[in-house]
């Protein structure tokens, strides 16, 4: 990676070049600089709403870039280590269905494990892939999924020769890591690609005491959250692409879905950020390494509380770890994760990333400060002593293992009925539920409804997860097949 090139960020110097030429629009976006609409002036400051501008020669286009999007797009990819990158406007969503979009269509198998993200499963109902999940080893305790075990998936590639994909999380949201170099190896042995949903894995480009990227790894497509560990605005993303993929065909599957309006707000956002993480990446990410070390290790003195590590690597199911995910476990508290990111958010004024059954995510970045640390750890203490309370009782389960009858696409369109969800056991459901974050299906459409199912929904509900994915708002009832 040169330096010296990594030092421009061509996009953005674009806008600050049209910035100061004051032209006069007589296009969109309609509030024209702000002058039609002073409130988002006063809401986001006049350069930002100057900045929020359309696709014009001097400035590129997304959808075709030939010169400044271009760039930084190779920029990006210069950085990241990859042979092709595209800026991404519709979060990683958009870079993780245009993956599968790109190597699947209709009855295309692709090896999997189950605790992948929505979006994953969303892009089969779309494409009418069929998944074959390898479904993951769970940790009973904190009964979170671990990783795809390297000879499961080798017994699923020979179950499944006509498969075109295996996708890997790389890491998972509670930053478990998968043996990828040994996954891509076992699929391109056998002329399958290798996807990653790298929403969480960013900042593995950029530090060698981080896990391995899918890049380095030899993984054939990435998805990566710039704006997670990254640094840039919400909803900007990157989709990386090794040199087996046809950049040109990746394009026009990106073009299918993606806006022709793309902000460059967002795009501006990422070329900065790449920047920044190319030049400072490897000090910024050692500093967020050792912050949320320093954590776990305060957390875990206070006693009721595991923050876990690298003590969990395995060599198999958990083959690495991401030591800035500081991840901990609640229920020896008598407290569900949900509750106590309830508690820190409503009483101590400290919003989480997410709380499930089990765990709470703090998300530590390089936007983190020591004493946002300390904070977060004394109100923790805190809360041990003022709400700690009988575990009896408890669910202990996380993940619960599908059961597929039915392919995702087929079970979403076809005739359904509507149930209260104590009446749809051994029913095929045809939606979504999940929590939301971290946005990883309880079920999906096609999968059998059992008695563990449905007490953990009811269980999760009662605890204050946010339930999202049913046509039914109040998540009582479930859509089932006719």
């Amino acid at each position: 990676m040169s330096e010296q090139k990594q030092k421009k960020a061509p996009l953005y110097e674009a806008l600050e070049n049209f910035r100061k030429k004051r032209i006069v629009p007589f296009d969109v976006p309609g509030h024209k600089r702000g002058r039609g609409n002073p409130e988002l002036v006063e809401l986001l400051g006049e350069k930002c709403v100057t900045l929020d501008v359309n696709s014009m020669k001097p400035l590129d286009d997304l959808c075709h870039p030939k010169s400044v999007i271009r760039e930084a797009e190779t920029l990006a990819a210069e950085a990241f280590g990859a042979a092709n990158a595209f800026f991404m406007v519709g979060g990683t969503t958009s870079a993780v269905q245009s993956m599968i979009l790109s190597v699947c269509k209709e009855g295309s198998k692709i090896i999997m494990p189950r605790n992948v993200h929505k979006s994953v499963i969303n892009a089969l109902i779309l494409c009418g892939a069929i998944p074959v999940y390898v479904n993951p080893e769970v940790d009973a305790k904190l009964g979170i999924s671990l990783g795809m075990e390297p000879k499961k998936v080798l017994q699923a590639v020979e179950d499944n020769p006509d498969a075109v994909a295996i996708l890997v999380n790389n890491p998972t949201y509670y930053g478990i890591c998968s043996d990828i170099k040994t996954i891509v190896k076992i699929a391109h042995g056998h002329n399958m690609k290798v996807l990653a949903d790298e929403a969480h894995g960013t900042h593995f480009s950029f530090n060698d005491d981080l896990p391995v990227s899918a890049m380095a790894a030899g993984a054939d497509m990435s998805a990566v959250s710039m704006h997670k560990s990254g640094g840039s605005l919400t909803q900007s993303s990157l989709l990386l692409l090794n040199k087996s993929m046809n950049a040109d065909y990746v394009r026009q599957i990106i073009n299918l879905s993606q806006t022709t309006s793309a902000s460059y707000l967002l795009m501006a956002s990422l070329d900065i950020s790449r920047r920044n993480l190319a030049l400072h990446g490897r000090e910024s990410f050692k500093k967020v390494m050792n912050m949320a070390q320093y954590a776990r290790e305060e957390i875990n003195a206070l006693g009721d509380y595991y923050a876990f590590g690298r003590e969990m690597i395995n060599g198999t199911s958990v083959y690495d770890f991401d030591v800035t995910k500081l991840a901990v476990y609640t229920r020896d508290l008598g407290l569900a994760g949900i509750e106590v990111y309830d508690i820190l958010r409503d009483e101590y004024d400290i919003q989480i990333e997410f709380g499930d059954i089990s765990n709470i995510l703090a998300y530590v970045s390089i936007g983190d400060r020591l004493q946002d640390i300390e904070r977060l750890v004394g109100a923790l203490d805190d809360l041990r002593r003022l709400f700690k309370r009988d575990k009896a009782g408890m669910l202990s389960a996380e993940y619960v293992s599908p059961k597929v009858a039915v392919p995702p696409r087929k079970a979403f369109y076809s005739e359904k009925v509507s149930l209260p969800i104590r009446e749809a056991e051994g029913k095929i459901c045809t939606e979504f539920v999940m929590c939301y974050p971290p946005g990883i299906p309880i079920l999906a459409p096609g999968e059998l409804i059992t008695a563990e199912v449905i007490e953990y929904i009811l269980y999760a509900k009662a605890k204050g997860c946010s339930m999202q994915g049913t046509e039914d708002f109040a998540v009582e009832r479930l859509n089932v097949l006719k």
